[in-house]
């Protein structure tokens, strides 16, 4: 239980009628009840008991990037971003990454003691939370490869203590975890980087302060794209290396941050032995549109907002494109994307 004390202090920073399409990629979503987005554990944890106080619902995500919200959002729920928990401690050959950070700091983090572990995550949108509950990866790199153990909130016990949990035991596969069937709340991890030499506080304080300070939406993939891009060119000069260059060209190439969207749609079916965007390109979807919604022309498992579309355009993008591979292919591909009633 909270007081009427914290309670009144907790309704101070609670937002009303805050628009959900500025805390996501896809740009689309109402006006939720009740918003917050707490910048330490204890505020969270406070936000939680006093959810469970007033009976309303709660819904957890972090930056937004794997996430279509719901034109009409319920009413009786907090919507509470983790985008603002923003903590990187360095201890010696050990790193513990909040939630909230996005994960292409790591990459940037990577480049600062030479490693080339952290690359994979470079301009790979979502918070550091969100990319441990699912496993985020790119080509051959994942992050259940680089973390050592992860810290949580078990939401079945009032007492909402931080646990711990080694990566052994987090059952990692293709875009799966232990987090996805447990009521956990993610609040951070830790990184091994021994073998590695020592990361200046100074210089990771520096650049997570530039991004702390940055004026437009952190959940907008153009603004995410020209911060980590330049952050990126800037420490790596005079030459980028090869693989953060090849990214920055498949992005390019892709479109990726033309147009407001959650990158891939779909999880990909590895039993058919072809990517779900191959698929929609036999098909000949690539730039089918619904509303304000398209399939893009440049990657076809991508469905981007094109013109100030709604959640209810998107999916029926997402209709089609499943109607059309089950009958062509005999499965429904799965929604890698988080639907937020």
């Amino acid at each position: 239980m909270i007081s009427h004390k914290e309670a009144r202090q907790l309704e101070q920073f609670i937002r009303k009628q805050e628009k959900l399409a500025n805390h996501c990629s896809y740009a689309i979503g109402g006006n939720a009840e009740y918003f917050a987005s707490p910048r330490t554990v204890a505020e969270l944890v406070a936000l939680l008991r006093y959810c469970n106080q007033q009976r309303l619902e709660y819904t957890i995500f972090g930056i937004g990037s794997n996430i279509l919200f719901s034109d009409r959002p319920n009413v009786n729920t907090m919507y509470i971003s983790l985008k603002e928990l923003l903590q990187f401690e360095v201890k010696d050959h050990e790193w513990f990454v909040s939630a909230g950070i996005p994960m292409s700091m790591l990459a940037l983090a990577g480049e600062l003691i030479h490693s080339t572990d952290f690359q994979f995550t470079h301009l790979l949108p979502g918070s550091f939370g969100a990319g441990i509950y699912m496993n985020a990866k790119y080509y051959q790199g994942q992050i259940g490869d680089v973390i050592s153990r992860v810290y949580y909130l078990d939401m079945a016990e009032p007492s909402l203590e931080i646990k711990c949990i080694p990566v052994e035991e987090c059952k990692y596969g293709y875009k799966q975890s232990i987090f996805q069937n447990n009521p956990w709340i993610i609040v951070g991890a830790d990184i091994s980087v021994e073998g590695h030499p020592l990361l200046s506080k100074l210089e990771i304080e520096s650049v997570l302060e530039k991004y702390m300070l940055m004026e437009d939406n952190k959940s907008n993939l153009m603004q995410f794209h020209a911060f980590f891009s330049g952050e990126m060119k800037r420490l790596t000069q005079p030459e980028t290396p090869v693989f953060i260059q090849e990214i920055e060209e498949y992005r390019s190439q892709n479109k990726h941050f033309v147009n407001h969207s959650c990158g891939s749609y779909f999880k990909n079916n590895y039993d058919i032995g072809k990517s779900i965007g191959a698929l929609v390109d036999q098909l000949q979807l690539k730039g089918t549109a619904c509303g304000g919604a398209m399939i893009s022309s440049h990657h076809g498992n991508m469905l981007i907002n094109v013109n100030n579309a709604t959640a209810e355009n998107i999916l029926q993008l997402q209709a089609i494109v499943s109607e059309a591979i089950s009958k062509k292919y005999g499965f429904i591909p799965e929604p890698e994307v988080q639907i937020i009633k």
